[in-house]
């Protein structure tokens, strides 16, 4: 399988790199666990919190990975200079134009990644040289496109090219990623079913709201981005949890770009963790998570993959 081959896995699965999520200490459990950690680097972090967190990360002694947002790393070259010192063993790069960067990665011998919403989003990453497209359909948390979801998407991917796939969204325990593997997937590439570990930074308030989630809580939309204004490009909204904040905005997005009470309202509800009023991404698996737990538990739940693989095989006998 090529994560094992490449990065020594034994779970097939990377921790998708979550922005206020993934710091070092989650991502060098999900990599000690047996799959691969990334790191989470978003726009507002310095480069110094990259180094310093992936430092973290490095510690184990396992591969790792870090996630970078195209559109930003524009804005903030020294994010890419600091994943540059680093050397992880996979880079992210996605949501914007990446052209300029791959090259530069692959020189250092790190393998990058790039996170297809559509099959012209793949083409064009196959067209730039990257080495594994991320089938990232419309379930998925977090950002990207709200155009296909992950099933139809990965099969159209898999059938345009042989370069590894991974598939994101909707892969919420063994089930999904044999499901995927099933299909041809060369792993999953998973987010929500972190949000609640121990070692990640999601805050207490935000822990206890996501754990109360059902899997129809979940929206997608520009809202907290435009209430943000950390310079998210339109194209990409993010899914994350429906709450009152959300519901005041919506289909008012320009104006709440240009409103500062409104900013004001929801960067105080990030410093304050307030469910209601911060952005909350998660997927469409939410309604899977039931408790918070440890990323080791998690890794080794998706590891139950197998059980189902073969019943599979065995024409559904256990």
């Amino acid at each position: 399988m090529w994560l094992t081959e490449k990065f020594g896995v034994s779970v097939p699965l990377v921790g998708a790199p979550m922005a206020n999520v993934s710091g070092g200490k989650l991502t060098a459990a999900i990599s000690v666990a047996g799959g691969l950690g990334m790191l989470g680097a978003g726009s507002g972090v310095s480069a110094d919190w990259i180094r310093t967190e992936g430092a973290i990360a490095a510690a184990s002694g396992k591969p790792y990975g870090v996630g970078l947002m195209a559109w930003s790393v524009k804005d903030r070259p020294e994010h890419l200079d600091a994943v540059l010192e680093l050397k992880p063993a996979l880079v992210s790069l996605s949501f914007g134009d990446y052209t300029p960067y791959v090259g530069m990665l692959q020189k250092e011998g790190i393998v990058v990644a790039m996170q297809a919403g559509t099959v012209a989003d793949a083409r064009e990453a196959i067209e730039v040289g990257v080495d594994v497209i991320v089938a990232r359909g419309a379930e998925a948390g977090g950002h990207g496109r709200n155009a296909v979801a992950t099933l139809p998407l990965l099969q159209a991917i898999l059938d345009l090219t042989d370069l590894p796939v991974l598939a994101a969204g909707g892969i919420s325990g063994p089930r999904g990623l044999a499901a995927v593997l099933a299909a041809g997937a060369a792993g999953g590439w998973i987010g929500t079913a972190f949000l609640t570990c121990h070692e990640a930074l999601t805050p207490e308030p935000v822990r206890e709201r996501v754990i109360e989630a059902v899997e129809t809580d979940t929206v997608y939309g520009t809202v907290f981005d435009a209430a943000s204004r950390a310079g998210w490009p339109d194209e990409f909204g993010g899914r994350a949890l429906r709450n009152p904040y959300f519901d005041t905005w919506e289909g008012r997005e320009e104006e709440l770009k240009a409103d500062d009470t409104g900013h004001a309202d929801y960067v105080a509800g990030v410093r304050a963790a307030d469910p209601a009023r911060t952005s909350i991404y998660a997927g469409q698996g939410v309604g899977a998570l039931t408790t918070q737990t440890s990323a080791a538990a998690v890794v080794g739940s998706f590891a139950a993959y197998r059980t189902y693989l073969q019943a599979a095989l065995n024409d559904g006998a256990k």
